[in-house]
């Protein structure tokens, strides 16, 4: 988490204002979601594609900018309570970049975000989804969300059972014990409005309060680094006397819980839910932030001054363009003090 948005931050996202998105699921397509690779990654481009499309939009009719936007989503499984639940962290560039007098790009800062642009975008992104889970042949019906069988229970029937345990807290992946409501699988016709630009509709919720401004460096890195929180952290795991594990939650649910008890194979089949199926891309770049872009390393942070300057008997032959460099941060020893 620290080295990934430490070369976010450093080395890919431009000193711009950022803005986070996030998009969740409705319970009955988190279990699929989950382990289907290809599916999960079309909804993530679906989802980038639509705020991508916002920005350039808005732009275009309120300021009169041709311009092209980015934007860095990060893919999470869980809950705070382990549940599973994939769903997605857009970090957005809070504006458009668009050719200046001598061609390099100029960024115009979007210049407001209201509720009902959310929920517009919302409900673009929810038709969206619900048109490629039919076209793919994972939904039935729309209307109720009926998944048509993959053949997955057949192959993998402990991991099938365990993930559709994992998402709704039940053996074996559960039970919690305290007392709450059952889960409404089923949201209400039309956009709810949960809060200062958070809206849902229909199970799919989507979320634009957060920000970072350009010059706050602090903000910046902290909303990087909360997309790419773990699962859990380890501190907040308490081994209780009654040989059971606690989960304290960072914040308190609606109905004021604090934390969550498991027993320890419970808590087992919740943290092996939590691992992404191979080869499944958690971190993906789109607009001028993607591989593809022309923009990209004309955007990006300029790379640091080299420590020592290579003398022309020892400078490579070739320069690899800055969209290419690697900008991790070697980890340091203890032994060496850190």
């Amino acid at each position: 988490m620290a080295q990934t948005a430490l070369n976010l931050v450093d080395h890919v996202l431009p000193p711009v204002g950022l803005r986070q998105f996030v998009l969740t699921m409705p319970f009955e397509l988190r279990a699929r979601l989950a382990y289907d690779g290809q599916l999960l990654g079309a909804v993530a481009r679906i989802f980038a594609d639509s705020v991508l499309g916002f920005y350039r939009r808005r732009m275009r009719d309120v300021g009169g900018v041709l311009g092209r936007s980015g934007a860095v989503t990060v893919v999470q499984r869980t809950n705070a309570d382990l549940r599973l639940n994939p769903h997605f962290h857009g970090i957005l560039l809070d504006g458009v970049f668009a050719a200046g007098d001598d061609a390099t790009p100029v960024f115009h800062p979007l210049p407001s975000l209201d509720t009902q642009d959310v929920a517009d975008l919302l409900q673009v992104i929810r038709v969206r989804v619900l048109n490629l889970l039919e076209r793919r042949g994972v939904i039935e019906d729309r209307a109720e969300l009926t998944l048509l069988d993959d053949g997955f229970a057949e192959r993998e029937p402990a991991l099938a059972q365990l993930a559709a345990a994992a998402v709704s807290g039940l053996a074996p992946a559960g039970p919690e014990l305290r007392q709450r409501p059952a889960i409404a699988l089923r949201g209400q016709l039309g956009v709810e409005v949960a809060g200062p630009l958070c809206v849902t509709e229909l199970g799919f919720s989507l979320h634009a309060a957060t920000q970072a401004g350009a010059s706050d460096e602090r903000g910046r890195e902290v909303l990087v680094r909360y997309a790419l929180r773990p699962a859990l952290a380890q501190e907040r795991l308490q081994l209780l006397d009654s040989g059971l594990v606690r989960i304290e939650l960072k914040r308190p649910f609606r109905d004021g819980t604090v934390g969550v008890d498991l027993d320890p194979l419970s808590l087992l089949c919740r943290l092996a839910a939590a691992v992404p199926a191979p080869r499944s891309h958690t971190v993906r770049y789109a607009g001028v932030l993607g591989s593809a872009s022309k923009w990209r390393a004309l955007v990006v942070p300029p790379p640091p001054p080299a420590a020592h300057p290579q003398t022309a008997a020892t400078a490579p032959s070739t320069k690899r363009p800055p969209t290419h460099r690697c900008g991790y941060r070697p980890r340091v020893s203890e032994t060496n003090g850190a």
